[in-house]
């Protein structure tokens, strides 16, 4: 199929998109509670498809500390033999839910990565196959999962969760320390989303639906969300 390649967004362009998102007022505060240092837990997640994608999966994540120890991520329905950009996403000002054709701000029929910021909130883990696992992986396709047949199955060990500006912290960037962003994992409020949907259906990322509002010049189908499961 046809192939585009997206460069590395740094962390300060997920901040921005982030800052626009949450700044509308659609989100609502988080409220942190304290969190044990040594406490590990295992968090599942159902996905099921946005934008009409036929997208639908399962996540598994087990989390100690500051550290995601495993995570699986198991999807079907995706578009055929293409790379498929994965995330954590949360936001302490976000709803950390996944979100509805309601946020449809520009009313086009379907929700870009942008639009669904105040329900899932921004990017804090980047769930490459290998190196590079923070934000500033956002749209590293060559290290995300490539879908055989539509289907892929990820696994992953050992992911450091880190410091991430834009996330709606107080203090300077609106940055979340890698304790209140783990703690707020822990506690159910982390969302799986799985990017790129073949709409048309014509086997490749194509500019049928015009460009991505992270790049003019990749097509918005390669960035559009496909699939969403909040991790409890």
């Amino acid at each position: 199929m046809k192939r585009y390649s997206m460069g590395i967004f740094g962390a300060s362009t997920v901040a921005l998109l982030a800052a626009a998102a949450l700044g509308s007022g659609a989100a609502q505060a988080h409220s942190d509670q304290p969190t044990g240092a040594d406490k590990t837990v295992t968090l599942t997640a159902n996905l099921t498809e946005l934008n009409n994608s036929g997208a639908s999966g399962t996540a598994t994540a087990v989390v100690r500390n500051q550290k995601i120890k495993h995570i699986e991520v198991h999807a079907s329905g995706l578009t055929p033999d293409a790379p498929h950009a994965q995330h954590i996403h949360y936001g302490n000002q976000a709803l950390n839910e996944c979100p509805t054709l309601a946020l449809d701000s520009n009313r086009d029929g379907r929700l870009n990565t942008v639009e669904g910021i105040p329900a899932y909130g921004p990017v804090v883990v980047s769930l490459t196959t290998t190196g590079d696992t923070t934000p500033a992986s956002f749209l590293d396709v060559t290290r995300f999962p490539v879908s055989a047949d539509g289907s892929y199955h990820y696994s992953r060990d050992n992911i450091r969760i880190t410091k991430v500006a834009g996330t709606g912290y107080p203090g300077p960037n609106g940055t979340g320390t890698a304790k209140e962003i783990a703690d707020s994992i822990r506690e159910g409020e982390g969302v799986v989303v799985i990017h790129g949907i073949d709409y048309n259906g014509n086997g490749s990322y194509d500019f049928s639906r015009g460009a991505s509002e992270l790049d003019p010049n990749l097509p918005a189908e390669a960035t559009d969300p496909a699939a969403c499961g909040v991790l409890e």
